[in-house]
């Protein structure tokens, strides 16, 4: 099966590429920049792909607030080209589709407002995954982390070792999620892409956390002394808004997929120990 990955160089096609079979093909934005629309469909129109896991994205939240036009050609328009030439598309989406005002965790029935631009770009890009390809399967997620890439526990081991004392957010609600675990259900699905229903499902680890709480765990587990100070949204003023309460009910893909989905402090240990 012909098979291409976008995202090569991030936390989360890098696990996919441990994983899948070694055939697959692997763009990063140094092989092809999906802001250019005519470059994209030229190259995938030459290039007949059976299967298109879709990992990249333009992920900075506060910086999409200035750079709309580009969030979305990358969260949005390129997503739509992607699933126009490909028979199943696999695509990463996220939590940030949601304002955080339910109340509880978040269903694929539940009806999406994103606060920002970031949001608002991805939930496009969902729209025109499942629109121009049947058999899409867009999967939303949280708080991505790994042992790969730039993320939140790399901040915290930075941070560790050179402050004594923090303060973190601590009313954002959502569940951590390893990249590892998240490649693993892709890999699944890629295997036989044609036995899972397209749609959208939900996928992160299990539990719930805030970012205080994430990053007290980090600090524990690697036995890092640390001070933390526990701060409210309002008081850590952002370009963009964040949801308060974004967590994902997991219950669909369980059924559906067969799976069991680890506690997220059983894999942020298992990632920190890869990390040693």
């Amino acid at each position: 099966m012909r098979a291409l990955v976008f995202g090569k160089g991030g936390q989360l096609a890098t696990h996919l590429q441990k994983k899948l079979a070694p055939d697959y093909d692997y763009l990063g934005i140094e092989n092809l920049d999906l802001t250019k629309s005519s470059d994209l469909s030229k190259y995938l129109s030459s290039h007949n792909y059976e299967l298109i896991i879709n990992a990249s994205a333009y992920t900075a939240v506060d910086k999409a607030e200035e750079e709309k036009d580009k969030a979305f050609q990358v969260n949005a328009e390129a997503v739509g080209i992607m699933a126009m030439h490909c028979k199943h598309l696999i695509h990463i989406s996220t939590d940030y589709v949601f304002d955080g005002n339910k109340g509880g965790a978040y269903t694929e029935n539940d009806r999406p407002n994103p606060l920002n631009i970031y949001g608002a770009s991805k939930l496009a890009g969902e729209k025109l995954a499942l629109e121009n390809n049947a058999n899409s399967i867009v999967i939303r997620t949280s708080w991505l982390y790994s042992e790969y890439g730039n993320n939140f526990v790399k901040t915290m081991l930075r941070l560790g070792q050179e402050k004594d004392s923090l303060a973190i957010v601590s009313d954002q609600i959502a569940a951590p999620t390893y990249a590892g675990d998240l490649a693993q259900i892709i890999c699944k699905i890629a295997s036989e892409p044609q036995n899972y229903k397209s749609g959208i499902y939900h996928y992160c680890s299990d539990g719930k956390a805030s970012w205080y709480d994430f990053a007290k765990e980090i600090f524990r587990l690697r036995n890092i002394p640390m001070e933390l100070r526990p701060i409210l949204t309002k008081d850590y003023p952002t370009p963009a808004q964040r949801p308060l309460y974004s967590l994902l009910d997991n219950s669909k893909i369980k059924h559906d997929m067969d799976i069991k989905i680890p506690n997220w402090q059983e894999s942020l240990k298992k990632c920190l120990e890869r990390m040693s």
